[in-house]
Parts: C-alpha cells; structure tokens; sequence
C-alpha cells in the first residue's frame, strides 16, 4: 500500500539539489508559497508488487494511446482535436513513417487501494525530469543506502538514444534546441539534461535556442549558428506553438529530411482530446476514466480541461453542488474535455499525482507532485519515493 512518511531533510539541501541539476527549482514555484518546489521532508513509498502493476498498467495505457493515434489519423478526427487542417496530413506521414520518439509522462490518479486511473499524458513537452531520474535518485542513496525506487530514467534514456541513433540522419548528430521564452529555466536545463544523455549514448550533439536557428536559402536546409547543418532536433517547446510559428509551414516541408523529437504525431498524444477518444475505444477499461468532448452529457461531476492546457491552468471542477474549483490561465478557446471527476486521494491535507514515466515504449519511473489543491497547477511541490525493503 501506498504510504506517506515524514523525514529531516538534509542540511544543506537547496545547494545540494542545485548542484545536481535542480537549478531552477526557485523560479518554478509561486514565491508566495512557504513550502519549497523539491520538498524532501516527506516521501511516498511503494510495496514493489504495487510498482510491477503499475509498471503494467503503464506500458498497457502507452499501446491504448497508440492505438488512438492510428485511430484518429484513419478516421481523420484532426478537427475535434483542434488541430488545423493544413497540419493533418503532415501529422498522418509522420506516424505512417513511425517518426521515432523518446519519451512520456502518463499523470495518474492512484490511492494503493483502487485501479490507478489516467488523468492525461504529456507526450510532447513533459518537464520533472531532471528531479524525477537524477536529484531523488541522489537523495535515495543519501538518506535509504542501498534501497530502492521505481526508477531506471537515465539508463532507459541513454539506452533509447542509442537505439535511435541508426534510424537518425548521416551520423546521428542532433541539435537539442530550448526556448529564450522560458523565463525559469526548466526547459533550458530539462533539455540539457536530455542532451547529456544523448552524449552518453554516443551521438554527436549540439545545444541551441530555438531562436538561433536559421535557414539556409541556397542550401535549402536549417543551419545553426555556426552555419553548420541541422540534421536531427529535439524540441522542448510544444508543437501546437510551433506549426504556427513563423518557419512552421516550412519546417513541415523538411519533417522527412530533417527529423524532430517529439514526432509531429504527438500533437494527438499531447491533446486532451485523447482522454474522449480512448474512452469511446475502450469504454468501462479499468485505468480510464469517463471523458466527452463538447459538452459533459451524462457527466454530474467533471473537470473541464482546455484541450491545450499546461500545468493545470483553465481548469474547472463542477459537481452537483456547483463549480468548486477554478484556476486561472488563458487556454480553452480551443475547446474543452470533460473528464469525470474522480477526486484525488488525501495524504495527511495533500493530494498527491503521480507521474509515471514512458521512455520509448516501456515504463522507466516515477515522479509525485502533490498540493493541497484539488488541481495539480504550479503550486505543486515534487515529492521523493521508495520501494519499501
């Protein structure tokens, strides 16, 4: 059974997490908040049977959301997703050439007593890496030597690296590109820390902001700052945001030539447009909830998420009773899922997420997030775990 403890947290703790890679862990946080983001004076741990079926439950929800790709893209369903027209067919090449892909983050709803239930999956751009694969690993061997936790990111990414390396252009060289846009640093540092797992795999890389890079007109190809080629990238900035920038149409163009990581098919992983989706192909699944887009028809009580919404912004949670929570943010022009409501368990006032990790096609860790909210938003703090001995 799933259980939340208390523990000192180490002197020094701040400086210690900083210096392994959490250094943005201030900025992330609403500074009003007394509770730290990396809060190490509580952890979670898990009996590891509860992992193994969570780790099932994980790999059996990343092939349903598979299966709901090549069901949208057969059914041409890009319009309930909000996904512009010019943009479908580029999405249906890139999963008919299974554009290759690293990584995902399912968020679920689990209480050790019933099935864990899927809130979304941040297929394109998910962040908590860095804490989830590094800084509670560190904090582990520091405060239970020798234990254990639900945990093989780093080796699952650098393993996944490698066996893409072949599938990459020339010698699998590849640009890991953040955005001047992120004031806090996360996505800057996120996508170091991937880059260095590339590295560990033995691919040529290369850090750039999305910003610099330039296209090439004589060439016909996109160039770095050093005028050199760009033959592979990873993005940590949402393909939603990119299709409609300004060199969108033309990145479009390149996708064979040039790949991307995430593929351009992950906008319908992305999309909580999905949750509909996979309730209609497997309606009553154990690990699902009710969700309908449009309107919440039989729903009494539902959470509204604005198909495109980021860390819990535009959310609405109605119940029989009446709308009890809100968050502000300015998503849902492009339209809302209606998710039933399944409040999130208690833990001692805090209500815990967990976010469970896909790299490739398999389950690789764990990382919890829990607020005393009943909407995970940036007010949340990251929380360490372990398997209990």
């Amino acid at each position: 059974m799933i259980r939340r403890s208390g523990i000192p947290v180490r002197p020094g703790w701040a400086e210690i997490v900083e210096a392994q890679g959490l250094g943005f862990h201030r900025a992330v946080h609403p500074g009003h908040l007394a509770r730290p983001y990396w809060d190490e004076s509580v952890y979670y741990e898990f009996e590891l049977d509860e992992v193994l079926r969570l780790e099932r439950v994980v790999e059996e929800l990343h092939e349903m959301c598979l299966a709901a790709v090549e069901h949208v893209v057969a059914e041409d369903r890009f319009a309930e997703f909000g996904i512009p027209e010019w943009v479908a067919p580029w999405i249906r090449a890139s999963w008919q050439r299974r554009d290759s892909h690293v990584y995902g983050r399912f968020d679920l709803r689990y209480d050790g007593a019933g099935p864990p239930k899927m809130l979304e999956y941040n297929a394109d751009t998910p962040t908590c890496l860095v804490e989830a694969a590094i800084v509670q690993w560190h904090w582990l061997q520091d405060r239970f030597p020798g234990g254990d936790q639900w945990n093989s990111l780093h080796e699952r990414l650098v393993d996944r690296w490698a066996e893409l390396r072949s599938r990459l252009p020339g010698d699998g060289a590849v640009h890991f590109a953040w955005t001047n846009e992120d004031e806090t640093g996360e996505e800057a540092l996120t996508t170091a820390y991937l880059q260095e797992t590339a590295e560990q795999a033995g691919l040529p890389v290369t850090g750039i902001a999305l910003e610099d890079i330039g296209w090439d007109h004589t060439a016909r190809e996109f160039v770095d700052l050093r005028e050199h080629a760009i033959t592979a990238v990873f993005k940590l900035y949402p393909w939603e945001w990119l299709v409609h920038d300004r060199f969108g149409p033309l990145i479009m163009q390149q996708l064979q030539a040039l790949p991307w990581v995430e593929p351009i098919w992950k906008m319908v992983l992305s999309n909580k447009a999905l949750l509909a989706v996979l309730w209609e192909m497997y309606p009553g699944h154990p690990n699902l909830l009710p969700a309908r887009l449009g309107d919440p028809g039989p729903l009494t009580s539902y959470v509204a998420k604005p198909l495109l919404g980021r860390e819990g912004a535009s959310m609405r949670i109605v119940t029989p009773e009446g709308e009890i929570a809100r968050t502000a943010g300015g998503y849902g022009a492009e339209g809302y899922v209606f998710q039933a409501f399944a409040p999130l368990p208690a833990f001692e006032g805090q209500h815990p997420v967990l976010g469970a990790w896909v790299v490739g096609d398999e389950s690789a860790g764990l990382g919890i997030r829990e607020t005393s909210g009943l909407i995970t938003d940036d007010s949340s703090s990251f929380v360490p775990h372990v398997i209990r001995a």
